[in-house]
């Protein structure tokens, strides 16, 4: 999808909730949510389990009838359509393959349900697993594949007869981490190809930045924050977003002036943007691989933010080393840094500066 394509007219959205609620008797699931995917968007539902994300897919797909709001798919209510006639492909976590079935016989299932002739089911088969690299294992079953096989057999079998959308619930979460990375580049190619839209469900924050147009965060029935995934990493607008996406350092304070912000311990810390009013409360945000470490008597280099401490862990993990210091107040601040060969890697106990600039910092509401 184009950068701009979000920015599309409402005549190119794929599709549309409109006040859309799940309540459960006295239990809320879903809160009235408002939702648009433009064509072609690959749009991520993240959040931690009972936030709302796997009720909403369910209400797209018609597995779950809304309490309120309506459901247009390109401009037509499918509000109460029967999840058959909507022309939505889904895209299981278990696979949901045939067992006693061929592979193409698996595929093809989608379509002889639709009572496509012989010829046109055998090219479109044919197409779909040459798509997701399956061409020549037709006349397997499922038990004679590999978990990464069996998912690219539930991806053809989506992808076989065209559907407007595609919604995908955890497809990788039964793969091992290396298998998990082969697919999202392999889903990732299948999206540029095709160029349809899909609405994917996952728990993994890193999958869901790697792989999305958009994400929507969601929390407790809601959505938390919708934004691309560089928005969401670098602009979060609340402590939930700031902890949840990536690594975080949370710092807090009451602005003294000058655009400084007091922290625990009496020091001060320059702040972003525009002069806050003097006296408010600031929750900020800075990243760990925003901040630098420099030996105790090294200079700042053009680091406008800079504190001091011991180091009170040293993680090392693989290309990058994790780094806490615990200044005399007992602020704990992360960093993280290429990695070195252990000899040159800080001990638990070293003295430390960290350094960091002010225009790598964000403000976040503590409430949400």
């Amino acid at each position: 999808m184009h950068k701009n394509a979000v920015l599309a007219g409402p005549s190119d959205h794929a599709i549309a909730l409109m006040g859309v609620s799940k309540t459960y008797g006295p239990v809320t699931a879903l809160r009235p949510t408002d939702l648009s995917l433009v064509k072609g968007e690959f749009l991520t539902l993240l959040g931690p389990s009972g936030s709302g994300k796997t009720t909403l897919l369910n209400m797209i797909a018609g597995a779950t009838v809304p309490t309120t709001g309506r459901i247009l798919l390109e401009g037509r209510d499918i509000t109460y359509t029967p999840p058959r006639e909507r022309g939505i492909g889904m895209v299981f976590q278990n696979y949901a393959l045939m067992p006693h079935m061929s592979v193409f016989d698996n595929v093809a299932y989608p379509l002889r349900v639709r009572r496509e002739s012989a010829k046109t089911i055998r090219e479109k088969v044919t197409e779909a697993l040459e798509r997701v690299g399956l061409r020549g294992f037709e006349n397997r079953k499922p038990r004679q594949l590999s978990g990464g096989q069996q998912q690219r057999v539930g991806i053809a079998r989506c992808i076989v007869y065209s559907p407007a959308i595609i919604m995908m619930d955890e497809p990788l979460g039964a793969l091992d981490k290396n298998l998990r990375e082969q697919m999202q580049g392999e889903i990732k190619r299948l999206h540029k190809d095709l160029g349809t839209t899909v609405i994917y469900v996952t728990h993994d924050q890193e999958e869901a930045l790697n792989m999305s147009d958009r994400i929507s965060l969601m929390r407790m029935g809601g959505i938390a924050q919708l934004g691309t995934p560089d928005e969401l990493y670098f602009r979060p607008r609340s402590r939930f977003v700031a902890e949840f996406i990536g690594e975080s350092n949370l710092i807090s304070g009451r602005i003294n002036g000058a655009g400084r912000m007091m922290i625990a311990g009496g020091q001060s810390i320059a702040v972003p943007g525009d002069e806050p009013c003097e006296g408010s409360e600031l929750l900020v945000l800075v990243r760990p691989e925003k901040i630098r470490i420099c030996g105790i008597d090294q200079p700042a280099d053009d680091g406008n933010n800079v504190l001091s401490g011991k180091v009170a862990s040293s993680s090392f993990c693989g290309g990058m080393t994790r780094v806490t210091v615990e200044t005399e107040n007992g602020l704990k601040i992360s960093a993280k840094m290429m990695s070195n060969r252990a000899d040159s890697r800080p001990e638990p106990g070293e003295r430390l500066r960290l350094c960091w600039s002010a225009v790598d910092m964000v403000v976040v509401d503590p409430e949400r």
